[in-house]
């Protein structure tokens, strides 16, 4: 490769890799998953690929998100105010449409051997809320259908849920109830869309795409 061409790639990757990794914006109608599918149909191939590989169903995954971030790909913990005033540091490192904190992400990077994820693609956001689940199922005993607990134990980390910490936080119960409710409309509301989403693709054809 001459050194025009190697300079061409230097200079555009950085647009490359913008492409890539573009963000949309938040749904405008989050309360229903069909809507949501509707803005962002790649999505849905994202969460359905998660299911497939680990057992999430793809409401969960959807209702996690929207509890977590309400969709929106860069957003952070805010900072916390030294004397009420100054802006300090922010409460946690968790960042992105899944919240994911950087250590436990390390260990799903180390894990999942991808060179390009990222917290703030919902590709990867999905395949984390996936995995992370099907951990607190093997190691905490968790059912699959059991979002709220699946919630609990995402919020709380495995530690914390083996210690109950969640029997002491009262407003995250709630939340974990929350999203449990979030997860069954949203179930609904999919069986009655799912199979556009399923068959859109030129190349899938009846039965591959059932």
């Amino acid at each position: 490769m001459s050194k025009k061409s190697l300079l061409i790639i230097f200079l555009l990757s950085p647009l490359l890799a913008g492409c890539i990794f573009s963000s949309p914006q938040p749904p405008s109608n989050q309360s229903n998953i069909c809507s949501i599918f509707d803005e962002n149909p790649e999505w849905y191939d994202y969460a359905r690929d998660s299911q497939e590989k680990w057992g999430t169903s793809i409401s969960t995954q959807i209702a996690f998100i929207k509890q977590e971030s309400s969709f929106r790909h860069d957003v952070k913990p805010p900072r916390d105010k030294l004397l009420g005033i100054i802006p300090w540091f922010r409460s946690s490192s968790a960042y992105g449409y899944a919240q994911a904190q950087n250590a436990v992400w390390s260990e799903y990077e180390k894990e999942r051997g991808s060179l390009f994820s990222r917290r703030s693609h919902m590709k990867y956001a999905t395949d984390f809320i996936g995995w992370y689940n099907k951990k607190s199922r093997e190691t905490l005993g968790i059912s699959s259908v059991n979002a709220e607990h699946l919630y609990l134990a995402y919020h709380e980390g495995r530690g914390g849920y083996k210690r109950k910490s969640y029997l002491k936080k009262n407003s995250l119960r709630k939340i974990a109830k929350k999203v449990g409710r979030q997860v069954k409309t949203y179930q609904g509301q999919l069986a009655s869309c799912e199979a556009k989403f399923k068959c859109r693709h030129f190349y899938q054809i009846w039965p591959i795409c059932r």
